[in-house]
């Protein structure tokens, strides 16, 4: 026999009473504690059965444990010998009752195995294929303060920047480098005619740019290409910028000449 409400008491006072150690409590109050506790139990059964109202066996079983609970509630709220207060009928449990209820939740817990497991293994997020009626992917670029709006199709390896070759509108060779590090990292290089247009910023940024939205534009039209590119760091946009000037500053941190007089 499991009782509920096993009291020990220091004076054999009906009145208060501690549960072994720590502060003296009335009975009163451990009543009200435990009916709070029953009623939120049987509100989270509600909110189940709202979900398992089509369930032929899911939900009887879930009726039973509400009747039970609310059983145990009127026996708290019972009238003492005295009349004063909730407190007069000595609540227990027997062994069967404890067997019965956890028979219940392993039926419960076979019942909602399946939505475990959903949850559990999530399914991996398939990347598809998306080009225009051109057959181009297009996408866009950003670094610093420029953007860069790319059409990638197939062809011979022509780039073309703002109507002019790569060559000759990037004239630095680091930055072509920079431009066809995803071509060279996916080895595509001379697979696709690709045209930008970008603007913002200086020559550094744009050439970030462009590799931006080469990059991107790449795994649209070839998905499998994106885990290469992004263990090369490519689609990750650089959030780097210039730190602005502040008041009273020459520049972001830089301060005036100091005058001693």
């Amino acid at each position: 026999m499991v009782v509920l409400n096993r009291i020990y008491t220091r004076t054999g006072d009906d009145g208060t009473t501690s549960l072994g150690s720590g502060a003296r409590r009335k009975k009163y109050d451990l009543r009200v504690d435990a009916y709070g506790t029953l009623d939120e139990v049987n509100a989270a059964l509600g909110i189940v059965r709202l979900h398992t109202a089509g369930d032929a066996v899911l939900d009887p079983a879930l009726a039973r444990i509400q009747n039970d609970l609310f059983d145990v509630e009127a026996d708290l709220c019972m009238p003492s010998e005295t009349g004063k207060g909730p407190g007069g009928a000595r609540l227990t449990v027997t062994d069967a009752q404890v067997d019965w209820l956890e028979r219940q939740i392993d039926i419960l817990n076979e019942d909602l195995a399946p939505l475990k497991g959903d949850t559990a293994t999530p399914q991996a997020r398939v990347y598809e294929k998306k080009v225009d009626a051109q057959g181009r992917a297009y996408a866009t670029g950003k670094r610093k303060d420029a953007v860069a709006r790319v059409w990638v199709k197939r062809g011979g390896g022509k780039i073309t920047i703002n109507g002019r070759d790569q060559t000759v509108y990037f004239a630095r060779p680091v930055l072509q480098m920079i431009l066809n590090q995803p071509l060279v990292a996916a080895k595509r290089e001379d697979q696709f005619d690709i045209v930008c247009t970008v603007s913002g910023g200086g020559l550094s940024g744009q050439a970030g740019a462009v590799r931006h939205g080469i990059s991107k534009a790449l795994t649209r039209f070839e998905p499998e290409l994106r885990g290469v590119l992004k263990k090369g760091g490519f689609l990750t946009r650089d959030a780097r910028t210039v730190e602005r000037k502040k008041y009273g500053k020459a520049k972001a941190r830089k301060s005036f000449q100091f005058s001693k007089r």
